[in-house]
């Protein structure tokens, strides 16, 4: 298997971003919005992103597929077999672009064997990207500066707890109160891992509904980064390529 350059897969985010700002920033071509079948808004930006990203890690990596939310859907059938490939959410947190507070990102992943090995999560309003790979560990890049993050201390009470802007669910409250949390932070799409690998929050439990794509690259960085990501159902680490790419309640928390 050929070794892939982590940089490759920050500037392809990047350049994704960058389109996703031209959409963002124009008015009329903002306010295009469609709604999938499961009524998930759909914007030009998810679908300009998805097409440069697709169009461009098949281009550096011929022979590792792409799986993406916004691609063509792939039967189990076909990729039960697939040992490496591309998970991707061209756009996390469409919600938040369409109510424009910022907090939504470009989500690349590599899966090898059932785990995310590498993710690149970049953040196009504040150019901001999070990448993790085996060889890198785990990083916070901005501009031209590089910073290793470690993730949270590891502590036993007055732990701070981030949580979903848009999706909290009532579960949360009972598992806040198992885990001494004390103090919340409220955020926007895959950047609650990100808030957790660079220890500005404790742990990221999640109840509701997520798919694949959505936490992927999250759970690579968070890994690199000293933490754990745990399905809730199983009590093992999050694995990915199912049949249903629909996610199981997990827990990300210090080891």
């Amino acid at each position: 298997m050929g070794k892939i350059d982590i940089r490759e897969i920050v500037d392809i985010a990047e350049i994704a971003g960058k389109a996703i700002l031209e959409v963002y920033h124009h008015e009329e071509l903002f306010n295009l919005v469609d709604y999938k079948s499961d009524d998930s808004p759909l914007t030009l930006a998810d679908k300009q992103s998805h097409e440069i990203i697709a169009a461009k890690l098949k281009e550096l990596y011929p022979g590792i597929p792409v799986l993406s939310e916004e691609g063509k859907n792939t039967p189990y059938e076909a990729r039960k077999g697939w040992d490496r490939f591309w998970l991707v959410d061209p756009l996390d947190g469409t919600k938040e672009f369409i109510k424009r507070n910022g907090e939504f990102t470009v989500n690349i992943a590599l899966i090898e064997k059932g785990y995310p090995v590498l993710g690149v999560i970049h953040t196009p309003v504040t150019g901001i990207t999070y990448g993790a790979s085996k060889d890198e560990g785990a990083f916070r890049l901005e501009g031209n500066r590089q910073v290793k993050i470690n993730g949270p201390e590891k502590k036993d009470k007055d732990l701070v707890a981030v949580r979903s802007r848009s999706h909290a669910s009532p579960e949360e409250e009972e598992v806040f109160g198992k885990f001494f949390v004390s103090g919340f932070v409220s955020v926007g799409s895959s950047l609650k891992f990100c808030m957790v690998a660079e220890g500005k929050a404790d742990l990221y439990y999640r109840h509701g509904p997520t798919m694949e794509w959505d936490t992927a690259a999250g759970q690579a960085i968070v890994e690199e980064a000293g933490c754990t990501m745990v399905n809730l159902m199983t009590k093992k680490r999050f694995r990915y390529n199912k049949e249903s790419l629909l996610n199981p309640g997990f827990m990300v928390d210090k080891k």
